[in-house]
């Protein structure tokens, strides 16, 4: 019996595990937030799949994504990280985690929690949609647009509008799983 799959997923194995058991899963712990965002932001102009295969060599090289530590990281460490074959050199790109990882830490000790603030702009919980094809689902939102403004007033990068959609439905803030897909579960 053939399983339906949202049709962005194709037939590599890793993309279907990801997509079955990662994408779509509402997370709300903080620094795991802040590691998704990071990597979504990664992706602008690749395909996904190309940040996925990388997320271990991302993790091993930014610190398991610890903010206080890739705050510390200067121009030497930036210039190593750009020898790494194993994440995408890109000077902008590994500039930007750094970059976020000091926005973040600035707000959190301003006293704010990273994940309420995030998932404030859908009220809290997974927004439920029906989308029935690939081709009804929006690049973009209102509350996507709002939280790239937000983020980055806070002084965050490589967080447009489109970037935080693709993270809304990577850490289950919508549920964008098309409704013929075996992961889309009505939860309204």
């Amino acid at each position: 019996m053939e399983v339906t799959r949202c049709a962005w997923v194709g037939q590599d194995p890793i993309y279907q595990e990801y997509h079955d058991k990662v994408w779509g899963r509402p997370v709300y712990d903080s620094r795991e937030l802040f590691e998704k965002l990071c990597l979504d932001g990664q992706q602008a102009g690749l395909s996904w799949i190309t940040i996925l295969k990388k997320q271990q060599n991302y993790e091993a090289a930014f610190a398991n994504f610890e903010p206080k530590i890739i705050a510390t990281f200067d121009e030497t460490k930036v210039a190593e990280l750009m020898l790494n074959p194993g994440i995408v050199r890109n000077r902008l790109k590994i500039n930007s985690i750094i970059k976020n990882a000091k926005a973040y830490l600035a707000f959190v000790e301003q006293g704010h929690d990273f994940s309420t603030f995030l998932w404030g702009f859908v009220g809290g919980s997974p927004k439920q949609n029906h989308f029935q094809s690939m081709e009804q689902v929006p690049a973009q939102t209102p509350e996507s647009e709002a939280m790239s403004k937000a983020l980055k007033k806070m002084g965050f990068n490589f967080v447009g509008p489109t970037i935080c959609y693709a993270f809304m439905q990577a850490v289950g803030m919508v549920n964008d799983h098309t409704t013929d897909c075996i992961c889309f579960q009505d939860k309204s």
